[in-house]
This record gives C-alpha cells, structure tokens and sequence, in this order.
C-alpha cells in the first residue's frame, strides 16, 4: 500500500478552510465541508492501517501470520497486504469504498487497541488482526483479481466486507476459510463444504448473503446507502453477529429510507447533498416503543449510523439529521477539539435536556450540536407537513430550540472550552436567539413549554439535593410547626447522580401522543401512570387527586412531584405549592423522605409542597 517514504519530509497537516469552519459553527455544511471532513478521515485510516502493519510487522503475531487455536490454515498478512495492495492499483475506487466504510474504521480502531492489550470483543486476536484479510478478500474479489487468501470464521460465518458473507458448516467458534477467485468467481471454502459467491446484483445464493445496497431518490442523482445486517463491525462499540431483517422488515426500511430521504431533499437540501457524499450505512436495529426511537454514531465509523425501525419518514429524517450532525463535529474535533479534557473521576457534569442522567462538557457539546441541526430540520419541515402532522412539527421545532438556547447559555462562557469552542457555541447560540423570534402557534408553543420544564424539574427531582443539614432543619421546623421553611433549604444543592432515572422525556412522549391523535394509547407509555395520562389530556383536578394520592403512599416515583405542580398551576391557593415543585421538587422530596424515615409516615404532599413554597424561591 502506498505510503509516504521515510525522510521525506513532514506530511502534510489537514486543515479546515474558513468556509468550511463557518459552516460548521452555524451547526450546517454542505457536501463540499463534507468533502474536506472526509479527506481528513482518510488521511486518519491510512494512518491507522500504517500502524497496524507496523504492529504485525513488529512481530507481536510472527509478523507473517497466525493460526486459529483450534487449528487450520494460516492467516498471512503480509499475503493480505499485498493482495490490498493490487486492488488499489487495479480499481482505486474499490480500494477507497472499502477503506472508507464505516465498518473499516471501526474495526481499524479496535484492532490496533486490541494489538495494544486493550480487548472489545470475545474473539481472539489472530481473528480480529486477520480481519485486514477479510478485506483484501473482498478488494479482490470487487476488483477483478485472480488469487487466493485464508481469511477468519466467526460462529461459522465468513464475512466478505461491502459484499457480503457466507454461511459455512462447522461447531467451532472461530475458525478460517479459503477463498479463491478465478476469472470473476469467488468460492468460499471451509472445513465441512464451500458457497458459491453470486456474481452481478444477486441478492444471495445458498449459503450466501449479499450486502443489501438501497438507491434512494426518483430523480438524478440518486443516493446509495448500505442498509446494513451483516458486518461484524456495523455495530458500536463491539462487534456482533449477523441479524437478518424478515422479508417484512426490509420492504419496511427500504420504504420508510425512499420517503425519509426525500423529506430531507424537499426540507434540507444541504444536508441531504452533504449525506450523498458522507452518510455511507444504517444498521437497522428493532423498533422501541413510539415516539422513543434509538440511534447512535461512533466517531471511529465516520458515515455509519445504527436506528431503530422509526414511527415513520420525519422521524427517520430527523433521526439521520440529528446523527450527521454527530458525524461532522466528530470530523471536526478530530482536526481541533471544542474542548479541554479533564481528569474523569471530578469531570463536572450538566444538565442535557436529551437525556435522563447528567452529562460532561464533551458530551454536553455533542447534544448541543445534534439537536441545533433536529431543530433546524423541524423549523422547515413544520411548514412542509401535512396538516394532520404540522402540529406535532411545530411542537418539536418550539420544543427544541428553547432546549438548545438554554443549554447554550448554560456553558457558553465555560472555561473548559477551547477558542474554537467557544466560537461555535457563540455562533449556535445567536442562530438559535434568531429561532426564538419565529411564530409558533400557541397551543403548541405552551405545551412545548410546559414540556421542556417538566424534564428539567424531573432532572432535578432524581440529581439534586438539597444541603442535608438544611433538611433536618426542615423535618424539625416542620414537625414544630414553624410558619415558614428554614431558608438555608435554599442554599445550592449538591448534584448526586441517580443511576436508576429513567423515562424523563415522559411528559414530551406524552404530548406527541395527543398531538399526533393517538391518545388512546398513552396509557402504554413507559413511565407514565394514570395521574401522568390525565394531566396530558387537561384533566388537572382529576391528575392532582391521583398525584397526591401516588405521593402518599410508599414507593411514590420522583416525577409525580413534579406532575404535582403541574396539576396544582392555576390554582390561587396552591400558587407556591405550584412554583416549588415545577422549579424545585428536590427540596420536597428530600424533606418528604426525611419524614418518612424519622416517622415512619410522610407529610400530606399537597401542604407540604406549600410549606416549602413559602420560603421564596
């Protein structure tokens, strides 16, 4: 493989044009930032793979080769670097599609740590270092070439990287195969029988699965996409078996990706021209419950995305949107970093109103980023939608951009930012000032309101208390029947993780339920109960008598403090019982469970809340 000889001189540093970087601050960039992100990404891979010939060369593994434990052929890599070596210089392009697939990054990265002492996956090493022959093989094989090649076996599977793999007979878990190509066929042949690799665009053969590749868009030029389900390196952060989709399942994928895909030519043309060049692959993962869809990107496999089946085709939209955005910053902080590293076990940890657990300033910057490009992506497609789901866009659009502004404002002057970032959550932050100004009607813009405090006082409820010593001056002022809360209760609370939250976003799930009409079901949705259901619906009198009866007995969830409020705002009588359990559940529910533990019995909720409201917020 060509590299650049010793002595030379100094290689050449990647750097972002001006263009390029303004681009990305305002949280966009078209193909041609793209481009310049995936220059970057090569130069990183070739240099990875550099180092893994270096590491097997060194002699960690013979240099030349290994063997299976169990026995069989030896993998040669000095074979599989020369077999690469040919194809890039019979079919570059080929070369260049297999180095920058999303599965070769990953594995490049997993390998070398592997090399390094540092295991991600059960298989051995030879077999994990012998996947650089699965990828000569398929270089190869797409290449043209005559040759052969002994390339690893997981779980009886031999994986031919962007072609496909092969199912071969056989009881042990890791093992290898031969695979020999001659005037344009390939055979795969292990201990107990040999697959015949299809030619052309088949889709399989006995024993043969092919990479499913999609061309999306009805117009010129179409997008090709890899709808991924067999590589062992599709998923992060390990690697994982095959998992085919039913007929069923992939006419749904290959469906909902034609209409999403032309949701985001019609709303985000930038973005859909700079995922032509950049998004390469989607792992499809089973589909979670409605209006919970799951997705994640992995900085090492820059283009590739894993997604549950989503609800429909502006979800996925929105969903490929929010990971692209993931995937440029991860380019982007591969060439200069937004912020400082700091020692792990005191990383300070913020608020994210994405997520239920508390996050550092890294993972803060990613969500920032992410839901800048989800909320650009609803402000179009709200005027786009069809009337019956304007609605809901609407709602997401309000929804997201005051969760992105806050957050925003909530570290933008952090001293753990580099220059750089700092520019961009400044540039982020006057975009999505901008946003606010936009008109949202306002049954949307309320619930969207009332939505995004509801998590935040739930975050609360679950990773704040309040000083101890202020608590058991409560329980006492309480218990004496003092007028008001001793006011150190209000003094700056401590923020201890709940590893056990869950369900935070309940309220919002909630919400999308009504707005899409599917109230019916809302009595299925995860972490919600009676009380949570009747206060989405309006019903307050009736949500605050179940709330209130939820809280006094045993086991209440913190959340229902919260719904508490919410039911209570409105009322003249309860008006400080409202405002402390929407801006300050922590304090109840630390002074509730003081009672219940000194008493055995807690407080009625309601007089409680309002006892505590007095002291001022």
């Amino acid at each position: 493989m060509p590299v650049r000889p010793a002595g030379s001189g100094q290689l050449p540093v990647h750097r972002l044009s001006a263009a390029g970087f303004d681009a990305l601050a305002r949280g966009d960039g078209g193909k041609a930032v793209v481009e310049e992100l995936l220059a970057a990404e090569r130069s990183r891979r070739m240099l990875l793979l550099r180092a893994l010939h270096d590491g097997l060369s060194g002699g960690g593994l013979s240099g030349g080769g290994a063997s299976p434990a169990a026995g069989g052929d030896t993998i040669s890599y000095r074979d599989a670097w020369a077999l690469l070596e040919r194809a890039q210089g019979r079919a570059p392009d080929v070369f260049e599609d297999i180095l920058m697939s999303p599965h070769t990054g990953m594995w490049l990265s997993l390998a070398l740590r592997r090399l390094r002492g540092v295991p991600a996956e059960d298989a051995p090493l030879w077999a994990v270092v012998g996947h650089l022959s699965a990828l000569a093989a398929a270089a190869g094989a797409r290449a043209g070439l005559d040759f052969s090649i002994t390339v690893p076996v997981r779980r009886g599977v031999a994986f031919l990287p962007t072609l496909g793999c092969a199912e071969l007979e056989g009881a042990e878990p890791w093992g290898t195969a031969q695979v020999v190509a001659r005037d344009g066929q390939v055979r795969i042949s292990g201990a107990l029988g040999a697959v015949e690799v299809p030619s052309g665009a088949a889709r399989g053969g006995p024993g043969w699965h092919s990479v499913r590749r999609l061309e999306l868009g009805v117009t010129e030029p179409q997008k090709w996409l890899s709808l991924e389900e067999l590589d062992p390196y599709r998923t992060f952060p390990r690697p994982t078996e095959p998992v085919l989709l039913s007929a069923a399942d992939a006419r749904t994928w290959e469906g909902v990706l034609a209409d999403a895909w032309e949701v985001l030519l019609r709303d985000e043309p930038e973005t859909a021209e700079a995922m032509r060049v950049g998004l390469k692959s989607v792992t499809p993962t089973p589909a979670r419950e409605r209006f919970r869809p799951h997705s994640v990107t992995a900085g090492d496999a820059f283009g590739g995305v894993m997604a549950s089946l989503p609800d429909d085709a502006a979800q996925l939209a929105a969903t490929l949107v929010h990971e692209f955005q993931h995937i440029k910053l991860g380019g982007l902080m591969r060439l200069r970093p937004l912020n400082l590293n700091g020692p792990e076990p005191s990383e300070e940890l913020f608020y994210a109103p994405w997520r239920d657990d508390p996050r550092p300033l890294g993972g803060l910057l990613q969500g920032i980023y992410a839901f800048a490009g989800v909320t650009r992506f609803w402000r179009a497609h709200r005027h786009s939608a069809d009337a019956g789901r304007a609605p809901l866009a609407h709602f997401e659009f309000a929804l997201w951009r005051s969760q992105v502004t806050s957050t925003v404002r909530l570290v933008r002057t952090h001293e753990g930012l580099t220059p750089l970032g700092r520019r961009v959550l400044e540039v982020l932050g006057e975009r999505c000032a901008r946003w606010m100004g936009d008109d949202v009607p306002s049954a949307e813009l309320e619930l969207a309101q009332e939505v995004a405090a509801d998590h935040r006082a739930r975050w609360r409820a679950h990773h704040l208390r309040p000083p101890a010593s202020a608590v058991e001056e409560a329980v006492l002022a309480w218990q004496r029947g003092d007028e008001v809360p001793p006011a150190a209760l209000a003094g700056e609370p401590v923020l201890v993780p709940d590893t056990e939250s869950r369900f935070l976003d309940t309220a919002a799930v909630l919400a999308r339920h009504r707005l899409s009409g599917a109230d019916r079901d809302m009595y299925g949705v995860e972490g919600a109960d009676e009380a949570d259901v009747l206060l989405c619906r309006g019903e307050r009198a009736e949500a605050r008598d179940a709330f209130t009866a939820r809280l006094t007995g045993k086991g209440a969830p913190l959340g229902a403090w919260v719904g508490l409020g919410r039911a209570l705002a409105g009322a003249a009588a309860h008006r400080d019982a409202a405002r402390l359990l929407r801006r300050f559940p922590e304090r109840a529910c630390a002074v509730q469970s003081a009672l219940e533990n000194a008493t055995g019995q807690g407080a009625d909720p309601v007089r409680l809340a309002g006892w505590l409201g007095r002291a001022g917020l």
